[in-house]
């Protein structure tokens, strides 16, 4: 017999399933004791360059029942956006494939709301938050823990089944499931491409990444003048960067998205390295329009492309 935390469990990963979430693993809500002198000391490093928001509510981003009052479980979610379509010219200015659709906050908030809507329906009043990326949730931890995956050398959580091109996802819910073990082992061995591939050798251990240092960050997080030491070594890439999961031999399971928001625009994979140059600020609000790269605004587009051409 089914206890009602296992019945509640089985119906939550169902309908997260039905949803077109790739996979659905729930942790008990307590305070993350190991993490936090990992944090404290990766902070103090200054590994967040100017991503001061990493250094607040740092007590909130250990414990989830500090951001939902009553929390009892956390459910974690991965929704796949890999692709294997490349941009038409190999030789313009490089973009991340998980920006290639639709933004994927507004498409996994969607699918949250709906999987909050279900549970309140089918199961009865339960309260708890949805977060995509935008609130001290340490994202990555919480899906280990939901046995998900493990964190790679590269700090990414990586699957057996699926590699590591997925978006991670929570609900933090005040109602009592029945919880997943952990996932235990980490499969990278002695494997060390990630490292070794990094162009800016942001990965500055196993397991440890200095987001300052990171093509992501330079591309996206920084506000300011990207850094003239690292003229040369973006390996042209003006939005995000995919060169450690490019290279992580868990990638060789990754399976084509079934997201139909995620299917790349065409409009953006034909622009060539010319048309990229001499983008302007309204073509660049036509092709990029409900996309990620919106973040780094026109300025920050031109700022990266601009450096990429003096390198």
């Amino acid at each position: 017999m089914f206890s009602q935390a296992e019945k509640y469990s089985h119906m939550i990963k169902q309908e997260a399933l039905r949803l077109g979430f790739m996979s659905c693993g729930i942790a008990k809500a307590i305070f993350l004791e190991e993490e936090a002198p990992r944090l404290e000391s990766w902070l103090k490093a200054g590994h967040q360059g100017e991503m001061s928001y990493m250094e607040n509510y740092f007590d909130k981003r250990l414990d989830p029942r500090l951001l939902v009052e009553g929390a009892k479980s956390v459910v974690s979610l991965t929704l796949n956006y890999y692709t294997d379509e490349t941009q038409t010219d190999v030789s313009a200015p490089k973009i991340s494939k998980y920006a290639y659709g639709t933004d994927y906050h507004s498409v996994i908030k969607a699918k949250l709301q709906e999987l909050m809507a279900f549970i309140n329906a089918n199961i009865g009043e339960v309260d708890g938050r949805c977060f995509v990326d935008s609130a001290p949730v340490m994202d990555k931890v919480w899906a280990q823990k939901a046995g998900l995956g493990w964190r790679g050398k590269n700090s990414n959580l990586i699957s057996k089944q699926a590699g590591s091109f997925f978006f991670l996802a929570e609900l933090i819910i005040d109602l009592e499931l029945a919880y997943d073990n952990p996932f235990a082992t980490d499969h990278c061995g002695s494997c060390t491409r990630c490292i070794d591939a990094c162009p800016t050798d942001a990965i500055i251990a196993p397991y440890t990444v200095d987001g300052s240092k990171c093509i992501s960050y330079l591309t996206i997080e920084l506000k300011n003048e990207i850094p003239t030491e690292f003229k040369g070594k973006m390996d042209n890439w003006m939005f995000g960067c995919d060169v450690c999961q490019d290279v992580c031999p868990w990638n060789r399971f990754s399976t084509v998205h079934q997201e139909e928001n995620f299917i790349p625009k065409e409009d953006l994979l034909g622009l060539s390295k010319a048309e990229l140059i001499d983008m302007t600020d309204e073509v660049f609000k036509k092709v990029f329009k409900n996309s990620p790269v919106k973040r780094t605004k026109f300025s920050g587009l031109k700022r990266n492309i601009d450096f990429l051409q003096q390198s």
